[in-house]
């Protein structure tokens, strides 16, 4: 073996020997190149590598998207669920006053308390309403309007002045804010 690193030895010192300055710049040079390549290789991914990474990129915002919609999806659904807690519990007191009235109707002598107490729980309620924004329709007299209204019949107008304007209201109309909640059904003049 070691006849072998010797004659190694020779030929590598035979090699050096016969190069020129110029060869061993060349090869330092190309030595320096295959480095630098090497590295660029290294720093630049491959396309496996790009599409790897571009599909986890894609995967992971795909499942933050779906938790997101997920998410907004229970909280509308809770949303809902609780929505109209809020008018229960107003509207709690106005069953009180109707429960109080009930049971006062059997003890009461005088009809006109009984009038009072509907017309105090008649109050509690238009009260409660208008504080959610919901109002009443006015419609009689009124020019018939399709918008708010909701013919039920026609009949000869009893005045000329009454023609194609609301001659009666069957039951009233509601609407909350712009929208309308129930459309007036009234009776129309011809």
């Amino acid at each position: 073996m070691a006849k072998k690193d010797k004659t190694e030895n020779k030929v590598s010192e035979k090699e050096l020997k016969d190069q020129t300055p110029e060869d061993s710049k060349k090869k330092k040079t190309e030595k320096k190149d295959s480095k630098k390549s090497d590295t660029k290789k290294k720093k630049e991914p491959n396309f496996e590598e790009k599409y790897n990474l571009l599909n986890d990129k894609y995967l992971r915002l795909s499942a933050e998207y779906d938790n997101y919609r997920k998410r907004t999806l229970k909280e509308r659904m809770e949303l809902m669920k609780n929505a109209g807690e809020d008018i229960l519990i107003n509207f709690l007191p106005v069953l009180d006053n109707i429960e109080r009235a009930k049971s006062s109707i059997d003890d009461a002598i005088e009809v006109d308390a009984i009038k009072e107490g509907i017309i105090l729980i008649h109050k509690n309620i238009f009260d409660f309403l208008t504080n959610k924004g919901i109002a009443e329709i006015n419609a009689k007299g009124e020019v018939f309007d399709t918008d708010l209204h909701e013919a039920i019949t026609k009949i000869p107008a009893p005045e000329e002045d009454l023609k194609g304007k609301v001659v009666d209201v069957i039951e009233k109309g509601y609407k909350m804010r712009d929208k309308i909640l129930r459309y007036a059904k009234v009776v129309v003049g011809e």
